[in-house]
């Protein structure tokens, strides 16, 4: 049986990279974006990105799975229903949701304080924090009448360090916290519930971003993650005969990476634990 994965917000960066890996290891992949045709993002320096969501489901397919495209709006909870509502009828399950989508504001890897930034860069706590509730509510209602699922939300250290001032920083440790409390609601139910820091990455933004702060991102950049690693993690989690004891928790990809004898493409990435800070241990206290 095929497995079924959703990457929210796989038009181009992480979320076409994971939404590759999951074609290299054979998975049906339904891949969310807004962006249909060229040229409708722009980096950091105001250029083109290149990328769509139709593009990212051809290389799903050309890698070995199937792709499907799904035009979505995560800011739209209708077009977020109608997106679920169709995995249930053309798969009638879904092991796998990757929740990816997040708004990237122009001005996200500024210098400038917070109040000296638009107020627009705070729309990463509608889509990124919000969105991520909405898509793992959905995929709750499917996977737990199946008694198997995994929900992952792609974070990063800014859970934990200064990363790209507040708005950022909350979104990730907001999502961190999501997969800690949704682990708690997800007990016996078969779903695990994780939440996996990746570490630098090459996309198409952080090779602009190393062009416009070198000093910063040039060592970064160079020992950076292939996205797809992450796929291969989440599918690594998914058959681990520990996996009950890692929902709920805030992982360090390159960490558990090495735990489960998973490599990025036959490398081993390096954990930014004592640069970048540690995820928050599961706390088992409970208050209804």
């Amino acid at each position: 049986m095929n497995k079924v994965a959703l990457v929210t917000g796989a038009s181009r960066g992480a979320g076409r990279g994971i939404a590759h890996g999951f074609g290299e290891l054979g998975y049906t992949v339904y891949v969310t974006g807004r962006t249909t045709a060229p040229g409708a993002a722009r980096g950091w320096d105001g250029s083109v990105l290149p990328g769509t969501v139709l593009e990212t489901a051809a290389q799903v397919t050309a890698a070995g799975g199937k792709g499907i495209p799904v035009v979505c709006d995560h800011g739209d909870d209708a077009q977020v229903a109608a997106l679920f509502e169709q995995i249930v009828q053309e798969q009638g399950r879904l092991d796998v949701l990757v929740n990816n989508a997040a708004f990237i504001h122009h001005q996200l890897i500024s210098k400038l304080p917070f109040w000296e930034k638009e107020l627009g860069a705070v729309d990463i706590l509608d889509v990124g924090l919000r969105s991520a509730y909405v898509a793992s509510w959905h995929a709750a209602r499917i996977m737990v009448p199946q008694g198997d699922g995994i929900i992952a939300f792609g974070s990063s250290f800014g859970g934990s360090c200064y990363m790209h001032g507040p708005a950022y920083g909350a979104q990730k440790a907001g999502i961190d916290k999501f997969a800690h409390d949704m682990e708690h609601d997800l007990r016996g139910t078969g779903v695990t519930a994780v939440s996996i820091w990746m570490g630098p990455l090459v996309t198409e933004r952080s090779l602009i971003a190393r062009q416009t702060n070198p000093e910063q991102y040039d060592d970064l950049i160079a020992a950076a993650e292939n996205p797809e690693f992450t796929a291969y993690i989440v599918d690594a989690i998914a058959a681990a005969a520990n996996r009950g004891e890692l929902s709920g928790q805030t992982l360090i990809g390159a960490e558990i990476a090495k735990t489960l004898g998973i490599t990025d493409r036959g490398v081993e990435r390096p954990s930014y634990r004592e640069m970048l800070g540690s995820p928050r241990p599961k706390n088992p206290a409970a208050v209804y």
